[in-house]
This record gives C-alpha cells, structure tokens and sequence, in this order.
C-alpha cells in the first residue's frame, strides 16, 4: 500500500464511523503529510507503507487493522 492509497481509506473509514476527516499535505517534511482523524493524528509518506509503518500509523489513528 502507498500512502495515496492509504489517505484514501482512511477517508472511507472515517465517512463510515462518522469521525472527522482532514488531511494537511503541506505539514510534514519532503513527500509527507498529515492525517488528522478526530483528535488522533499520524504522518503518512506518499511512497510505498511496509507492514510495521502501516501497523504504528493505524495505532496513531486508534483503527483497528481488522476494520480497516
């Protein structure tokens, strides 16, 4: 998974449980922005998300790996 493709269920996924998305690209440095998920946030990079990165962003957000 990328980050672009991340941004976009992680959208979906706020739609779903009604929580407040907003994404801020110009917070973060070179190719990195920022998720804001109700009051939890994370950085997410545009290139490809490994499996432990993925794991720490979805714990940033409080998500649940199952559900998302």
């Amino acid at each position: 998974m990328n980050g672009a493709e991340f941004i976009r269920r992680a959208k979906r996924y706020a739609r779903k449980t009604g929580q407040t998305f907003r994404f801020d690209p110009g917070h973060g440095k070179g190719s990195h922005g920022r998720i804001h998920l109700d009051n939890h946030l994370t950085t997410v990079p545009r290139k490809e998300i490994g499996t432990g990165l993925l794991a720490a962003m979805l714990k940033d957000l409080n998500i649940d790996k199952r559900e998302f």
